[in-house]
């Protein structure tokens, strides 16, 4: 991700992203499961994307709220995704994009876009940002400017939840050491 689309990590557009991941989850179809999940993507034109999982009778059928929001932006012409969030009914953010969703983002996402996970606690208002989420745009500016992740050491990582509502990764520290369509690249040089 370029310094350019750090710049609209502001508060406002996170607070936006993860108001979209709920609209998500609330749109969930999840009749087997009960476990309504959301995504929302947010796009280097400010714009955003929902998603939702959608269950089928048939499980392999089904489809996760990160990969739905992803085909939608694909579908649209857009790879311009700067930060992604997820959300579902879960108290606390343990919810994370399963290893389908990681990898399938991989093939679209760079390794530092900002993946944040927000629990159902999460103020919703729409009239007031909560003064972490300000933290939290600054922490990924700052992070992402010096080429680091937005982890780090486990210790570290546990670091990286406000008010335990929201945690942020990079991509990268999501699905480290990755496969991707680079390395496809590579070997199609060397027939």
């Amino acid at each position: 991700m370029s310094s350019g689309s750090t710049d609209k990590l502001t508060p406002e557009a996170l607070h936006k992203l993860i108001q979209a991941s709920f609209k998500g989850r609330d749109r969930a179809y999840a009749p087997y499961s009960k476990f309504n999940v959301g995504a929302g993507l947010l796009l280097a034109d400010g714009s955003m994307v929902i998603g939702c999982n959608v269950e089928n009778a048939a499980t392999p059928a089904g489809i996760c709220a990160e990969r739905t929001a992803m085909v939608k932006t694909i579908s649209d012409g857009n790879k311009s995704v700067i930060a992604v969030a997820v959300t579902s009914h879960m108290p606390t953010p343990t919810i994370s994009p399963c290893g389908i969703c990681r990898q399938f983002m991989r093939e679209f996402l760079p390794l530092s876009t900002p993946i944040l996970m927000v629990a159902a606690s999460y103020p919703l208002s729409d009239d007031s940002v909560p003064s972490y989420v300000a933290d939290l745009g600054q922490h990924i500016d700052s992070r992402t400017a010096e080429g680091e992740g937005l982890g780090g050491s486990t210790k570290e990582v546990a670091g990286f939840t406000w008010s335990k509502e929201v945690t942020v990764l990079s991509l990268e520290e999501l699905l480290p050491m990755s496969f991707g369509p680079e390395q496809l690249a590579e070997g199609t040089d060397k027939a």
